[in-house]
């Protein structure tokens, strides 16, 4: 089967998108409709292809673009990649954060006595996240950094806003860091990505390198080369990120229902012939669901479909999944079955677009996810 995932990695700043591009290979534009200009190659290295964007400042222009290169490219995992400034002494310049979830901070309601927090709030999917937590175990994404001394890399909140903090002492400086004191990171860009990403079902990583301290010392830092330090240090971490993504769903028809992000066990699945999903017996209220050989050949995609309706009305009922994001996986399959009944190459793509959006939807029950990522890979190979 020929692997046709592609990994979107967006930047806000021109030295953010320098640092991805010298680790692609054959870059060549691709022009969206719209005007809109990203690059595509592959890593270097590898086979595995990339989209690289440029968004340029702020969550509004950020959530537009990222948009578009989801709808355009119908990735694997959107990456945000690029520089931030570090909130807390224990990230240091040049290190690595991962968010694990972003904070649109902005968001709030003005009282008498103050101002109270109401952010919006997207988590890293479980998997993604399980997987940046190995690739910083291992280390193997140093190779190659200039600093002599490897960075470190960190995970937790970052706050996204519409303005550059650069003091401790400001009001706003001190209201950040009151209200928002587990994030690690603050920028300008992230909660727009991660909005976007939410929105159209896609996993999405936000990776950011600490280029300065947001307290007042940004001049003396940008003049030491500390941005494009930390741009290049966040962009090796990306996309040694988006090599393991392409790679693992590669893996996942090979995998079936033994896959380790299943989350349980092995599950013995003998059939004779063509068959597609099966689904089983309900064990301790989870749904017993293998791949077959003939998913890879595109004969049952049907009734793939139907069982994956069953179970995600199961999630439902076991509580994994509320009414909203159940509504909208029905509302993805929905999709889907339109798509399949047109038979044709757009139809296919479609199909594997629908599929994506409703992984993300469901990406926090990650043993259904693993499930929607095989039956993805399956059409592939059709």
């Amino acid at each position: 089967m020929t692997n046709d995932s592609v990994v979107v990695i967006l930047t806000a700043l021109d030295l953010e998108y320098e640092a991805v591009l010298r680790r692609m290979a054959n870059p060549r534009v691709h022009r969206h409709a719209t005007g809109t200009r990203f690059e595509t190659g592959t890593l270097r290295g590898t086979t595995y292809r990339v989209a690289l964007g440029l968004v340029g400042k702020g969550n509004h222009t950020a959530a537009v673009l990222a948009e578009r290169a989801i709808v355009e490219f119908s990735p694997t995992a959107l990456l945000f990649v690029g520089v931030a400034g570090g909130l807390w002494p224990s990230t240091a310049l040049g290190d690595v954060v991962v968010a694990t979830h972003v904070y649109a901070y902005h968001g709030g309601t003005s009282e008498d006595d103050g101002l109270k927090a109401r952010p919006r709030v997207w988590e890293m999917p479980y998997g993604v996240s399980q997987l940046a937590h190995h690739l910083a175990r291992v280390g193997d994404w140093r190779r190659g950094l200039a600093q002599e001394s490897g960075p470190e890399v960190h995970f937790g909140a970052v706050a996204a806003g519409e303005i550059v903090h650069d003091s401790r002492i400001s009001y706003e400086a001190q209201w950040i860091r009151r209200h928002y004191n587990d994030a690690l990171a603050i920028e300008m860009e992230a909660a727009g990505v991660a909005q976007a990403a939410h929105l159209n079902g896609s996993p999405v990583a936000v990776v950011r390198g600490i280029s300065d301290r947001a307290d007042g010392s940004k001049t003396t830092t940008d003049s030491a080369q500390w941005q494009q330090r930390a741009a290049d240090n966040a962009a090796a971490f990306a996309v040694r990120l988006a090599q393991e993504l392409i790679a693992e769903e590669a893996e996942m028809p090979r995998m079936g229902a033994r896959s380790a992000m299943n989350g349980g066990g092995t599950t013995n699945n003998n059939a004779i012939g063509s068959v597609g999903i099966q689904a089983g017996h309900v064990t301790n209220s989870t749904v017993v669901m293998g791949v077959g050989t003939g998913a890879a050949e595109g004969s049952k995609l049907e009734e793939q479909l139907a069982a994956l309706r069953r179970l995600i009305a199961q999630e439902r009922a076991n509580g994994s999944l509320d009414e909203a994001t159940y509504e909208a996986a029905q509302a993805e399959l929905d999709l889907a079955g339109e798509a399949l009944e047109e038979d044709t190459p757009e139809g296919k793509s479609a199909f594997v677009l629908a599929l994506k959006r409703l992984r993300g939807l469901i990406g926090e029950v990650a043993e259904l996810a693993a499930k929607v990522a095989a039956v993805i890979a399956a059409v592939r190979g059709v």
